[in-house]
């Protein structure tokens, strides 16, 4: 069952298996999804397991969790269509290409998005300035080496590419402990559960369904990179956290930066987390710290970033109050 989690601070946290993480993209964009459609839950696609087309054989099950990388377990390899090269899955490829021994001209990642059927080859391109985008990717048997079109049993020695496999995104997994299921909405492939999760088309992505009723819409949510690190959301591999104002973030971003006592939101400068206890000492601090006498009667105008509010307030050098949600998260804006 998914469960939501909440920081010291009462940020809501999606937990590792409830994580909005990435695990295969489809070829083609998410903007066909219309923004006034109704909230629903993930749809499903064209997915399968070997159990759904034959009953469990030893020839179908013949190195089960055997083969694969640290990303996916599965019996069949691809060979990138941008440089031609074979690898365990695209994760790999970038990881690969993207190394800091690599020319800083030759790192790419796999332009799936660019690519209508995946193939896989035996022959080696030496520079990826000489990739071949209109390739078709095949995949290979892991256990027989046969090349082929992209099917979940191999046309050769009929072993099980994979116990999950997703015909949109061509996708191969043989942990299905991770209880994959593709969106049609994100047009993706998710994990967690399909019964976990709700799309919500306004924001174009999926949520915990106990957010379902009380997360905020933001329009393309999880549609940007990371305030912090800059890595692109909806493709990320990591936990991404929910804050109280609706943007995204990585999770372990917010922690490093509640670390370094930043509790404010690096996009709409809210507070990610109830601050009621901090402000109450910024009150004591504050009576306990009388301004000079020229200083007594000074007014300024602030804007709270918490609530909105635009008020005129006591001047202190220790911070502005606003005087609607007695918030401390205030900027002067004049004198």
């Amino acid at each position: 069952m998914a469960e939501t989690a909440f920081d010291q601070c009462g940020a809501v946290l999606i937990e590792p298996k409830d994580s909005i993480t990435i695990t295969e993209e489809t070829r083609t964009e998410t903007n066909h999804v219309h923004p006034q459609q109704s909230n629903d839950e993930c749809t499903a696609n064209e997915e399968f397991t070997c159990q759904d087309m034959i009953s469990g054989t030893d020839t179908l099950d013949k190195g089960y969790m055997e083969h694969g990388c640290s990303h996916y377990r599965r019996r069949c390899r691809i060979r990138a269509p941008c440089c031609n090269e074979v690898f365990d899955c695209r994760h790999c490829h970038n990881e690969a290409k993207n190394d800091l021994k690599v020319d800083q001209k030759l790192r790419h990642d796999v332009p799936r998005h660019q690519i209508e059927k995946a193939w896989i080859a035996f022959s080696f391109c030496p520079s990826a300035l000489l990739c071949c985008l209109a390739a078709r990717l095949k995949i290979i048997c892991s256990l027989c080496g046969t090349e082929q079109e992209v099917r979940q049993v191999c046309i050769n020695c009929g072993v099980c590419m994979a116990r999950y496999y997703c015909g949109t995104c061509k996708l191969f997994d043989d942990d299905t402990s991770k209880r994959q299921y593709h969106c049609d909405g994100c047009g993706i492939c998710r994990i967690g559960g399909r019964e976990n999760y709700f799309h919500c088309h306004k924001c174009r992505c999926c949520y915990s369904t106990l957010l379902k009723n009380s997360h905020p819409c933001i329009e393309g949510a999880m549609h940007h990179d990371c305030p912090v690190c800059f890595e692109y959301l909806f493709e990320s591999r990591n936990d991404i956290t929910v804050l109280p104002c609706g943007h995204t973030i990585h999770k372990n971003c917010l922690e490093e930066m509640q670390e370094h006592l930043q509790y404010a939101c690096p996009l709409c400068s809210k507070s990610v987390c109830d601050m009621s206890k901090v402000w109450e000492k910024f009150d004591l601090e504050i009576a306990a710290t009388p301004m000079p006498e020229p200083y007594q009667n000074m007014k300024v105008w602030i804007l709270c970033n918490d609530c909105g509010t635009s008020a005129e307030v006591q001047f202190h050098i220790v911070a502005q109050k606003c005087p609607s949600c007695k918030s401390y998260n205030t900027r002067q804006t004049r004198g």
